[in-house]
């Protein structure tokens, strides 16, 4: 689709509508950037390991052994008395 065209259909919608229009293209813009069929050479990826969530409970205690605390959680949940 020629650019040109999409504009013209842009500017022809109501003032709202235009602001969706733009948050559906940022949408569509973080959702490619990662996508590894639109990856380019310019485009830096970050290792797992880098993302700041890996390691965020490492200092919790009860997290040491993650199944032994699931299972607690689970009994916990589903053995409540209502």
């Amino acid at each position: 689709m020629e650019v040109e065209k999409m504009l013209q259909k842009l500017s022809d919608l109501p003032q709202d509508a235009q602001q969706e229009a733009n948050d559906f293209i940022d949408f569509l813009l973080l959702r490619y950037r990662y996508s590894p069929s639109c990856s380019s050479s310019s485009q830096s990826h970050r290792s797992l390991m880098d993302e700041p969530f890996v390691g965020m409970w490492k200092d919790r205690e009860d997290m040491q052994d993650s199944n032994a605390w699931l299972r607690k959680v689970r009994h916990q949940e589903w053995n409540q008395k209502t």
